[in-house]
């Protein structure tokens, strides 16, 4: 970077959460390699600003799906067609 570029000044923001909840933060920022939880919130929440129409029914709907997929409860390709084609 040369010497004309500074880096964008950073503020603090403090936060109240549970006991709890920080332990689940704790823990992810750690089982996802980050190197610290300020580098993991400023993340999450980039990514919450970047992609806002990402919202808490999509992830839902993907751990429902996840579920499922764990659970065995899957189609094949040819079960679906077999459903969705019309009997003669």
């Amino acid at each position: 970077m040369a010497e004309t570029e500074k880096t964008p000044e950073k503020k603090t923001v403090n936060i109240r959460m549970t006991e709890t909840f920080l332990a689940d933060v704790d823990a992810a920022w750690k089982e996802l390699g980050y190197n610290s939880r300020s580098e993991f919130v400023r993340d999450t929440l980039r990514d919450a600003v970047k992609h806002p129409d990402f919202d808490r029914a999509d992830l839902k709907a993907m751990l429902a799906g996840e579920v499922e997929i764990q659970q065995g409860r899957t189609h094949t390709a040819e079960d679906v067609r077999e459903d969705l084609t019309p009997e003669e």
